[in-house]
């Protein structure tokens, strides 16, 4: 079997922020390769406990052999989108301790050329996180309007020459469809302009529709408003996002409910319930220059802590 790479980001500084403690309930909403979760259980043992998502089975295999000799620790194949079904389903009312996102792909999914996230290896075009959904990129480009690829591109992934590159698709696959990352990418190539740039032309357009397939934006924020309601006293919400677009959300919903009032400038009294949240860092965290040499894709990587205050 193929190794699993997986290269945990900011790992001291994301754990750090849980602020971990023995006897107190932890989730690890994105378990990949199981380093994050290992450095929590190391903490938070022996009465502690661990509940840790992932929907990659590649990324369970390799974890549950990694975790193995943890008591305290429950994976789940599920998606961090039902975070409020299994906690119920395991009896778990509130995340005592803490609660942390990687909102990162791992690097054995970005690379493994059968998964299809990379223009630079030839494979089907799929892009799932979940190898069981029905949807995939190849959906995404032979399927979706004209119209709906510039919105996703421009969106999702602030591509300057969406309507060129949409319309040169939905040109191509009115002859044949587009089939591989190769095609796609050499047709991004072809019908954008020339550019001196350490981007590649493709980059921009590949982000934009694996984001689309996973549903990844409204999943962060739907997911973290259920986090709310499941933080108890004093938990710790800690995320690292990998790009503008995940980290304004998290960034807007942080401020949104850690202020005290959100009332018109002319309302003369404020009804305005208590604040959720208590922002614990008010610019991101970055990882470090030592990290950054160690593995490059850690540049783009921003680290948010929050701490709820609502009894």
């Amino acid at each position: 079997m193929e190794e699993f790479k997986h290269y945990t980001v900011m790992k001291n500084e994301a754990v750090d922020a849980l602020e971990c403690k023995d006897g107190l309930i932890y989730v690890d909403c994105t378990l990949g390769g199981g380093g994050h979760s290992e450095l929590i259980l190391q903490r938070i043992s022996p009465n502690g406990k661990l509940i840790a998502f992932d929907i990659d089975d590649d990324a369970i295999r390799a974890a549950s052999e990694r975790l193995k000799d943890y008591q305290n620790l429950t994976i789940v194949k599920s998606s961090y989108t039902n975070i409020k079904e299994v906690l119920k389903n395991l009896g778990i009312e509130k995340i005592t301790g803490g609660v942390l996102f990687d909102l990162g792909a791992s690097y054995h999914q970005l690379t493994k050329a059968e998964r299809g996230f990379s223009f630079s290896k030839d494979a089907p075009l799929d892009m799932r996180f979940d190898m069981e959904s029905d949807f995939s990129a190849y959906d995404v480009v032979n399927t979706y309007s004209e119209d709906e690829l510039v919105r996703i591109f421009s969106e999702y992934g602030e591509e300057r020459f969406s309507k060129r590159i949409a319309k040169a698709i939905v040109e191509k696959r009115k002859r044949k469809k587009i089939e591989t990352t190769l095609e796609l990418s050499q047709l991004i190539i072809d019908s954008t302009p020339k550019i001196k740039s350490s981007v590649h032309p493709a980059t921009r357009v590949f982000q934009a529709i694996r984001i689309e397939v996973n549903h990844e934006l409204q999943n962060v924020k739907n997911t973290l408003n259920d986090v709310l309601d499941l933080l108890g006293f004093g938990a710790i919400i800690s995320v690292i996002s990998f790009h503008s677009l995940e980290d304004r959300i998290v960034k807007h919903l942080f401020k949104y409910h850690s202020q005290r009032c959100h009332c018109d400038k002319n309302q003369m009294i404020c009804n305005c319930p208590p604040p959720i949240l208590e922002l614990v860092n008010r610019k991101p965290i970055m990882a470090s220059e030592e990290e950054i040499k160690e593995n490059p894709p850690s540049r783009s990587a921003k680290l948010r802590v929050a701490r709820c205050v609502r009894r």
